[in-house]
């Protein structure tokens, strides 16, 4: 599964989720045999794309944009009219508004997270 020592814990734990659906919802980037990175769909929510992690090292190589587009044509071959991307940092915005003509929904934040439990 995808691995808790590279990337971020919620993410694992959303990733592992993913891997529990039918068909499975995320897809891995491998190079050499490790995982590079992922990314996945309805992880947290029905329709919902993410999360997506991309080692450091490997970032700003199109890993992420191909696992991105991976995970939509999967979504729309299984006829998802839209996406949405539910959390993100303020300077991924652009990334996604440039890759997907992507818009931020005003008053989205912080949406179905609100009703989720935290866990310390």
């Amino acid at each position: 599964m995808c691995a808790r020592k590279e990337f971020n814990e919620s993410w694992a734990n959303e990733c592992e989720r993913s891997f529990s659906k039918v068909p499975i919802s995320c897809f891995i980037g491998v190079k050499k045999q490790s995982i590079i990175g992922f990314a996945c769909y309805d992880a947290t929510a029905k329709g919902f794309f993410g999360p997506i992690g991309i080692k450091p090292d490997e970032r700003k190589k199109g890993i992420g944009t191909q696992l991105l587009f991976s995970c939509l044509r999967d979504m729309w071959d299984n006829e998802y009219a839209y996406a949405i991307v539910g959390w993100i940092d303020e300077h991924q915005i652009e990334f996604y508004q440039k890759k997907t003509l992507a818009t931020v929904i005003p008053g989205s934040s912080p949406g179905i997270y609100k009703r989720m439990v935290e866990i310390k």
